[in-house]
């Protein structure tokens, strides 16, 4: 009698996993999104031998082009994934430009201990040496891995397991790009084993505070820009944002997080209006700690969250009608 599989649900959102380009040779010139789930699922050999997959097509576009709307509906799919006993884990298939943004959207959101993985690629799936097949084989091992409880939200690429909240995209075309600067991946994936040696301390899955309750009723989440720092700014684009109807900003500063001294009244009078302003930083790693630009807590510090997740972060808290001091609280603790 031949052992039972685990069952592990397949969400197919596009990328360039799905990808296909006029040349083998060609692996920038492709569009995204060309192939569906069955043609994905059967580039993958010895993938009927992991696990039973139970795949749906969430949507089918490049990354780059994700809405509220998508990340909604894939949301409450995952969750109802999650919900069914016979489902060990759920892998959802994604473009690499937003994987990070949609992965810690979910590991806020989603209350479940078991395994989700979102996997890529970075080559199209008609090019040479295509990444993709192995990412998903790869992916779908951690997912029914009796040991990946827990971990909250994972993505999985280039033989390296990283956690949803300290992933990156660090390079604009290499299959090495993802990566969690200075805190590092929490395993890896080596000859087909899966090995984890840490876990994050950051709430997620069933330790937030946030879920799908916190966008219930929303079409999408609360209007937050995030404002890039750059030598010789001025107010204009802050000033913009506020008369636009702007619910909250993440100033991505320089270095640690610091304002150019004629962008700060600018920012100055959207605290007094209410809108919160979350400073980050544009340098790609380290920590945002407290600057003497704006005295007090007005202006609250995004930690070693990038300006892309901060954003998430503050939309979520403002669609909870959180206070300033709430989310000074939130981000400290996330």
């Amino acid at each position: 009698m031949s052992k039972k599989l685990p069952k592990v649900a397949l969400l197919a959102t596009g990328g360039t996993i799905a990808g296909k380009s006029n040349s083998a040779q060609d692996t920038t010139d492709y569009k995204a999104g060309s192939f569906r789930l069955e043609d994905i699922l059967a580039s993958v050999p010895g993938l009927e031998q992991v696990a039973d997959i139970r795949g749906k097509q969430i949507c089918n576009i490049g990354s780059e082009d994700m809405t509220d709307d998508i990340w909604f509906t894939l949301a409450k799919e995952t969750q109802n994934q999650l919900k069914d006993p016979t489902i060990s884990g759920v892998v959802i298939t994604h473009g690499t430009d937003t994987m990070e943004e949609t992965a810690f959207f979910l590991n806020l959101v989603l209350k479940s201990n078991k395994p989700v993985v979102l996997v890529g690629a970075m080559r199209p799936a008609t090019s040479i040496s295509a990444d993709g097949p192995m990412n998903l084989l790869n992916a779908v091992k951690v997912a029914v891995d009796r040991n990946a409880k827990g971990y909250g939200v994972l993505i999985v690429m280039n033989d390296e397991i990283h956690g949803a909240r300290d992933v990156t995209k660090t390079y604009t075309t290499n299959c090495a790009t993802f990566k969690s600067p200075i805190l590092g991946a929490l395993g890896v994936v080596t000859g087909g084993q899966v090995c984890f040696f840490k876990k994050s301390v950051k709430p997620h899955t069933l330790t937030s505070e946030f879920s799908l309750d916190s966008f219930r009723g929303l079409k999408q989440l609360p209007y937050v820009e995030i404002i890039y720092a750059h030598a010789n700014q001025d107010s204009t684009l802050i000033d913009a944002s506020v008369k636009a109807g702007i619910k909250g900003i993440v100033y991505a500063g320089m270095g640690n997080g610091s304002i150019h001294k004629n962008a700060l009244p600018g920012l100055k009078k959207a605290i007094k209006k209410g809108i919160p302003i979350v400073r980050a930083s544009r340098v790609g790693s380290g920590d945002v700690y407290h600057g003497a630009e704006v005295k007090g807590s007005e202006l609250i510090n995004a930690g070693t969250l990038n300006p892309q997740k901060a954003r998430i972060l503050l939309q979520l808290s403002l669609a909870e009608n959180m206070q300033p001091h709430d989310i000074c609280r939130v981000f400290e603790k996330y």
